[in-house]
This record gives C-alpha cells, structure tokens and sequence, in this order.
C-alpha cells in the first residue's frame, strides 16, 4: 500500500496532556482502546492511509505531540512540517478548552507563512454527566478561528474515523485548490503527481481508464 499512495499529508496532535490525543490516534490507526496509556514523551508516530476520491489515496502522517511544557521545544520542530492539525481537548476539563487558543496562537506563529488546516475536536463525549464545555460553546469558538468542529470518543468509537476524514478532506481540498502544495524545504504536503496535473484531472483520468478497460 505504501507504494500506491498519490499524496502524503502530515498531520500534528495538539492539545494539554491527558485529553486523549494518543487514545484517539490508536483506535483510529489499530481499532484499539486502552483505559490506561502511557504519557506520550516526545512525539510519537503513526500512519494511516486513506482514498479521498475513487483512486485517490492519502498517505497520513500522523505526530502525536506531548502536551506538557517541558517537551515543547521538541514538538515545536513538528508543526512547520504539517500541513494539518488537530486541536484536541477534553469536554469534561474545561480548562483543557481554553488553553486550545493558545496551542493555535503558536501553531499558526510557528507555520507561517503556511496556512495549516485545522480541526477542532472535542474528546471523551461518552462522558455527558461530566461535560464541562457546551456544543455550541465549542462551535462558536471554531467558527471565530474559522474551522471545523466536531466531538469524538476514543472509548466509544463515536466519529473518530469521522474526525480524520474530515481534517484529511480538507487538506485535500487546500491541495486540490491550490492553497497548499508541495514546497521546497517543506515536508507537510507531498505529492507523487506531475506538478502541473491538479487532483481533479487525476480523478478524471482514473474514471477515463475504468470506462475503458475491457478486463
């Protein structure tokens, strides 16, 4: 599979410690739960593929990123090399919702002057009696930073695939319009293509060789 993939997308986790960032990663990548993870130290890596339109396939590459301090200076060199991110946090810690803002302020320093494509992601929404932050709450507060908003649960398989689709289609969607494309000394998008076939044509041209295949 590897070797049939047409982009490559990196993505970064973001988000305090504890809201779930690796729980989320491992049941989306290996259909796995544990109630008990270890603290991510670092960054930790993880890929997935995906097909964005008939015969269009998405290499993901995923960092799931330490939330606590003391590792920030290592996660930093991750974000200029992502084209999206995930901004991860727990809706029954409100306190974990409001550092979202300033995960975003020092993304988008750190990225520019590319224009990473974010996704809000409200996590453990199994947990209903503990909620602390309201949906409209939290989609208010995306729609001011001009992204997407949707809740997850890593315990309950509830949208997570959901969540990674949708961060994916819209990178594909930047790619597709121009807004993001592979760059020099830029690893967040790559991309296997002729640099001047846009990824509509390619779906056009996959679409042309099932109409004629005769097999």
């Amino acid at each position: 599979m590897d070797s049939l993939w047409h982009y490559q997308f990196r993505i970064v986790l973001l988000g305090d410690s504890t809201v779930g960032k690796s729980s989320l990663l491992k049941r989306y990548t290996e259909g796995t739960f544990l109630d008990l993870i270890n603290q991510t130290v670092g960054v930790d890596f993880y890929v997935q593929f995906l097909e964005v339109e008939p015969g269009i396939y998405v290499k993901l590459q995923f960092w799931d990123t330490a939330g606590q301090e003391r590792f920030r200076s290592v996660t930093r060199s991750y974000y200029r090399n992502s084209a999206g991110g995930l901004l991860v946090f727990d809706l029954t810690n409100r306190k974990s919702f409001e550092s979202v803002l300033l995960w975003y302020r020092e993304v988008t320093e750190w990225v520019q002057p590319v224009k990473m494509v974010f996704l809000l992601v409200g996590h453990k929404n199994d947990l209903e009696a503990q909620r602390q932050v309201q949906r409209e709450e939290a989609e208010t507060f995306a729609a001011t930073l001009g992204i997407s908003y949707i809740e997850t649960s890593a315990k309950t398989n509830s949208n997570v695939e959901a969540a990674f689709q949708l961060l994916t289609q819209e990178i594909y969607q930047a790619v597709s319009k121009g807004h993001l494309g592979s760059q020099e000394d830029w690893d967040g998008v790559k991309c296997r293509l002729p640099s001047k076939v846009t990824a509509k044509e390619v779906v056009m041209v996959e679409q042309e060789k099932r109409k004629t295949c005769q097999c």
